[in-house]
């Protein structure tokens, strides 16, 4: 062999080689090392997107491989999520689209659709304090005509109900109707959209026959709201009240903590370290229980378990009114103090959301505020176990509280559910003649809290 064709063969080896060592090395840095994309990019925030997602989804074994990237985030989002899974958003600072909306939200209100004598209303059946509609005169039981001129009919009000959602300003035909007077002149206001804050609790004590009942109604579990339900069950059992009524029907949810807080007061007999609520992840976030004082000191550590103990009524069952918009932390009141207590609730199906989770944000680019997820983290279970409610908690009383086209404000002995609460769930039905007619809402969800946030110590 001649020293040309000995130096081509060792030259091909070394080149064979390289090559082999090269694959090596690739194969090594894409099984051991995540690929690095372009900070800012929109595979960047996917690729982040799924990591999260599948290190804390509940249901993260059943999300597919991270295929496309490339994909807008918001849509790449939706499609890592289970089919059925109504809560979990995600929402970027710079995008308003990528923020829930409701009426409530935006105006301060909600509506039920009603129909009456072949024509088709908007009702009122809330307004925040404070909030634009408040400020412009609205309030519960009014009728809505018509929404920037359209009048309400069988075909278009889903459409004006979801507009109006996602509205920045909106002109409105309201009319009132009374069973004595009939109804009154149409008049327009304009809605401008605007926030509303923490809102009041509606609270009184009413004296039935000689029974003493302690009424509450909690638009929203705020955290502090432990401090104000001292206070006013302090004053329910300094003027003896024997039966407690908590409103709940138009409250979506919140806080954990101040939903606790309310159990610890109704509850007889318990201790602080009787199981309150489970938390169930998945094979990562696992099971969490937490207790009554734990669940409470989550977020309301200024009031003491023991302080809000010696509230405590002399009650052994509790009544609570409920509907379609009833979720989350409300939804942990009647399930969970279920193996404490008789929970008598009355009202309508609720909304189901028997979820709860936490924030997670992209903060790696400095001085930029990237995505915020919201996901699905934990199914709710109480002490004996018992959840799995998604498709709403059925009451008790199965009772429209649209009896009439005449409703009463909340708190008022003649409104349906009120009256019903007050003389008993034994006492006699009322007619189920009625001349109106709901119409049920496909979006009645999206005036809900669409994110039950725990904070775990």
């Amino acid at each position: 062999m001649n020293a040309a064709v000995s130096m081509k063969k060792y030259h091909f080896i070394f080149k064979g080689l390289l090559f082999i060592l090269f694959s090596l090395a690739v194969s090594c840095q894409s099984e051991d090392e995540p690929i690095v994309y372009k900070e800012g990019s929109t595979e960047y925030v996917n690729s982040w997107m799924y990591e999260q997602m599948k290190k804390y989804y509940l249901w993260s074994e059943n999300i597919s491989d991270r295929t496309n990237l490339s994909l807008d985030s918001k849509e790449y989002f939706k499609k890592l999520l289970q089919a059925d899974d109504r809560f979990s958003y995600a929402t970027q600072a710079s995008s308003p689209d990528t923020f829930p909306k409701s009426i409530r939200s935006s105006y301060g209100f909600d509506m039920a659709v009603i129909e009456y004598e072949g024509k088709v209303y908007g009702m009122v059946l809330f307004v925040l304090s404070d909030s634009p509609a408040e400020r412009n005169g609205m309030k519960r039981g009014q009728l809505i005509k018509a929404i920037n001129g359209t009048l309400f009919n069988s075909q278009n009000f889903e459409k004006l109900y979801v507009d109006l959602a996602h509205s920045d300003q909106a002109k409105i035909q309201l009319t009132e109707y009374a069973a004595q007077t009939g109804f009154s002149a149409v008049k327009e206001i304009e809605l401008g959209r605007g926030f509303t804050f923490s809102q009041p609790m509606i609270h009184k004590v009413i004296l039935n026959n000689t029974e003493k009942t302690g009424y509450l109604a909690i638009p929203h579990f705020d955290i502090g709201l432990a401090s104000p339900l001292l206070q006013v069950f302090q004053d329910f059992k300094n003027q003896s009240v024997t039966k407690v009524i908590i409103d709940l029907r138009y409250n979506g949810g919140g806080d954990v903590s101040s939903a606790a807080a309310l159990s610890i007061i109704l509850a007889p007999d318990i201790k602080p370290n009787d199981l309150f609520i489970k938390f169930k992840g998945n094979k990562n976030g696992g099971l969490v229980n937490k207790s009554f004082k734990e669940a409470l000191e989550m977020n309301e550590p200024t009031v003491s378990y023991e302080a809000l103990r010696a509230a405590h009524p002399a009650i052994e069952e509790v009544y609570v009114l409920c509907g379609s918009h009833t979720a989350s932390a409300s939804e942990i009141i009647i399930n969970n103090l279920k193996p404490f207590m008789k929970v008598i609730s009355i009202g309508e199906k609720t909304t189901g959301k028997d979820v709860a989770g936490f924030a997670i944000e992209d903060n790696r680019i400095s001085g930029q505020q990237g995505w915020t997820l919201y996901p699905v983290i934990y199914k709710l279970a109480n002490a004996s176990d018992e959840g799995n409610y998604s498709n709403g908690i059925t009451p008790s009383v199965v009772l429209n509280e649209i009896q009439n086209l005449e409703i009463f404000p909340l708190g008022d002995t003649r409104e349906t559910l009120m009256n019903r609460a007050l003389n008993g769930v034994s006492a006699a039905k009322q007619s189920t003649f009625s001349s109106v007619k709901v119409i049920p809402l496909k979006t009645i969800q999206n005036d809900t809290d669409h994110f039950l946030e725990v904070n775990f110590k």
